[in-house]
């Protein structure tokens, strides 16, 4: 494989983790318009929002069997397209039943994205030799503030669902397609160096990453969902101050994700996820006590910085445990992904309902801190750069 093929394939994927970045910031941020233009209920939104990471999760599943038949980039070439006209769809239709639908396939698509371009990322740092996960994940959380500002410059000028999706449909869509000719599918490891060599996947040794990622997606839906109402509920901060800790939290998520690889190709990946749950844990116990709304958002801040690290080497860690079998280990690792955005938002608020805030973030605080236990399932101490399958010496290829 040579240098120049898999420079090309880094780039196209790291530009299909951007854009979806971009759509899932996208949907997610205008929800109040969506449920506004089709008058769907209070109550009647979560079902709703539960709906998509469901589907994802049933699509994630599946695409674990379709990836024997067919490579990863194939799956990720025709699904990118679809979650793109999915948003366009949402913001289209009229009745209630034409948003059901334009969900469900945007759910459906994307667990059969984000399954298929985790697969090509870790087959591609294997390829590499060294650590690169973070990076294509530092992309994904660019395109979310990417995402972000453009669905505020669509709700600040008033533009409907529909026009403020096709612009960007329209651009992202064909740019993706066309990139999508570079992407690397990988082979089987050949050689030493995993746990799950030569033998079936193992959930027993694959459960310890699956709990580590639902963690980890509990600490950030609760970032997502409750830092807004935390600020200005809790600690009596101004509506706008209290649009600012989602905004520090995806910057400090994207530095330190933009700096990660270096960290784990220094210190090992283990050490790298410690050092983020220790962090993360610190972020949500100095949220629980903070006192003022500065205090408050410096916390989410911190929190960025520590979870940042921990999803992408969980993937990361799969295919190390699991090198002839790492598209399938990836594909089921990813439905933790839903899991824990299921189990996060709605998990917190009910402790706040009926305990408080402050002793709902200890929660999170304490799974997140969880993972230190199981860092151990992330490589070696000694594995300078993460693993056995990563090579000391390798030619930079980009």
């Amino acid at each position: 494989m040579t240098d120049v093929r898999l420079r090309r394939g880094r780039s196209s994927l790291a530009f299909s983790f951007l854009v979806q970045g971009v759509a899932f910031a996208l949907l997610v941020t205008r929800i109040p318009g969506i449920q506004d233009r089709y008058g769907i209920s209070d109550g009647l939104l979560p079902l709703f929002l539960a709906a998509v990471p469901i589907l994802a999760g049933v699509a994630s599943v599946a695409t674990e069997k379709l990836v024997a038949r067919v490579a990863p980039s194939v799956v990720l070439r025709w699904s990118q397209p679809v979650v793109l006209l999915a948003l366009p769809a949402v913001g289209a239709g009229d009745a209630l039943w034409t948003a059901a639908v334009a969900l469900g396939v945007f759910g459906l698509a994307v667990g059969a994205l984000d399954a298929s371009m985790n697969m090509l990322g870790v087959s591609l740092q294997r390829a590499y030799g060294r650590s690169i996960m973070l990076g294509f994940h530092a992309a994904y959380s660019l395109g979310g503030i990417a995402g972000a500002s453009l669905a505020w410059a669509g709700a600040h000028w008033h533009l409907s669902l529909f026009w403020s999706y096709l612009p960007v449909v329209v651009a992202l869509a064909p740019a993706a397609f066309l990139g999508s000719r570079w992407y690397v599918d990988g082979t089987a490891a050949a050689g030493g160096g995993g746990v799950g060599k030569g033998g079936a996947l193992s959930f027993r040794l694959l459960l310890p990453l699956c709990l580590v990622m639902t963690f980890a997606y509990i600490g950030d839906s609760t970032v997502s969902n409750w830092s807004a109402k935390y600020l200005q509920d809790v600690l009596g901060s101004s509506e706008e101050a209290a649009t600012v800790p989602y905004n520090a939290y995806m910057v400090t998520t994207l530095l330190g994700r933009a700096v990660g690889d270096l960290g784990v190709r220094y210190f090992g990946a283990s050490v790298v996820v410690r050092a983020g749950a220790v962090l993360a844990a610190c972020g949500f116990g100095l949220v629980a006590v903070a006192t003022s709304a500065w205090v408050g958002i410096a916390a989410f801040t911190v929190l960025g910085l520590g979870l940042s690290v921990i999803v992408p080497q969980t993937f990361a860690a799969a295919g190390r445990l699991f090198p002839e079998h790492s598209d399938a280990a990836v594909a089921r690792l990813n439905v933790f992904n839903y899991v824990g955005f299921l189990v996060g938002s709605p998990l917190v608020g009910a402790l706040g309902d009926a305990w408080s805030y402050r002793g709902a973030m200890l929660v999170p605080m304490v799974l997140v801190l969880v993972t230190v236990v199981y860092a151990t399932s992330f490589g070696a101490r000694g594995a300078r750069y993460g693993g056995g399958h990563e090579r000391p010496r390798t030619v930079d290829v980009g």
